[in-house]
């Protein structure tokens, strides 16, 4: 019997229940992949709170390293014994083991270890698609990054810099600051939306950014829109603080024909290719050195309703490990 986390309706961290499930075989496509650390991320408590609507009952979770014990009819490319990991999209990933997709798995290179894997995959993916092939930053550009403490923003930080960007960095609290510098922050403010437009255009003689990377939300629009330069780029692509709505298009052309995306990750790595490439620029970065996945805690699996309370207290810095 494998251990596999459930939801049944919508709420808060006390939703989340642990059942005993008998696994089948795994069918034709699938691999069975046993769990070794599991990677906890803000979708996954919009999933279980319902801000990202999923049918119920319903697994969590959608990244994860381990190891396959088992494949399917017509899997060719994994064997028993290779190491892998996933992101998603389907859901299910807080479980000691579980049947996937092979399609939805990546083979983890011997130089990867699970850990930083099930810590950077999804995150560094993110942050490889954001700054490469939606933003395209380029050397020189100076952009915003908010809540550049967190799993996201430390990573997006350390690749902006090493592609050359000037970056400028809020976070949430005082106790943050050191960690956004230690990543390669230019200049930071403690700020969770006020002040921050003036900060900015202070710093860039009055210009704003090319781009900003929001991905706080609702707490943080105004500031964004106000923060970045005439024909600039705001990316808003995470819903920390609440989404954004009710935006009207005037206040782009207010605010300096300004333009504005709101990307998901799976609309970037669509097809084998993508997935691999995206991946493969993934790893390379890990291996110069220039990102890293910090892990600044670690839950047992079955303690995920406490990780959950924990990043949306804003108490979690860096990336969080679940393990089996």
């Amino acid at each position: 019997m494998e251990r596999m986390a459930r939801i049944e309706r919508v709420g808060g961290p006390e939703v989340i229940q642990w059942v005993d499930v008998e696994l089948p075989p795994p069918g034709p496509g699938e691999v069975r992949m046993r769990n070794t650390a599991v990677g906890l991320n803000f979708i996954d408590t919009y999933h279980r709170s319902g801000l990202y609507p999923v049918p119920l009952p319903s697994g969590l979770g959608g990244e994860a390293a381990g190891v396959v014990e088992a494949v399917g009819e017509g899997v060719t490319e994994f064997a028993p014994g290779d190491r892998v990991a996933t992101f998603g999209p389907g859901l299910g990933a807080y479980a000691t083991a579980r049947n996937v997709p092979a399609k939805l798995l990546f083979a983890l290179p011997d130089d990867i270890s699970d850990e930083t894997a099930a810590a950077a995959l999804l995150k560094g993916g993110t942050v490889e698609f954001l700054v490469e092939r939606c933003a395209r930053v380029e050397p020189g550009w100076t952009v915003l990054v908010h809540a550049a403490a967190g799993g996201v923003g430390q990573i997006a930080v350390r690749w902006l810099k090493a592609i050359g960007a000037r970056v400028l960095a809020t976070v949430g609290s005082a106790d943050k600051v050191a960690l956004a510098v230690e990543a390669g922050a230019d200049d930071v403010l403690v700020s969770r939306g006020e002040g921050v437009a003036e900060w900015v255009r202070g710093i860039t003689g009055g210009a704003g950014v090319e781009v900003v990377f929001d991905g706080v939300g609702k707490a943080t629009w105004e500031a964004s829109l106000a923060s970045v330069r005439r024909r600039g780029l705001v990316v808003s692509f995470g819903n920390a603080s609440g989404p954004v709505d009710g935006v009207a298009l005037g206040a782009l052309a207010k605010a300096g024909s300004v333009y504005v995306t709101r990307p998901t990750m799976f609309d970037y790595y669509v097809t084998p290719e993508e997935r691999a490439t995206g991946s493969a620029r993934l790893f390379q970065m890990l291996r110069s050195g220039a990102v890293r996945a910090d892990i600044g805690q670690r839950f047992a699996l079955e303690d995920a309703a406490d990780a959950h309370r924990a990043l949306e207290a804003g108490k979690t810095t860096g990336s969080t490990v679940l393990v089996p």
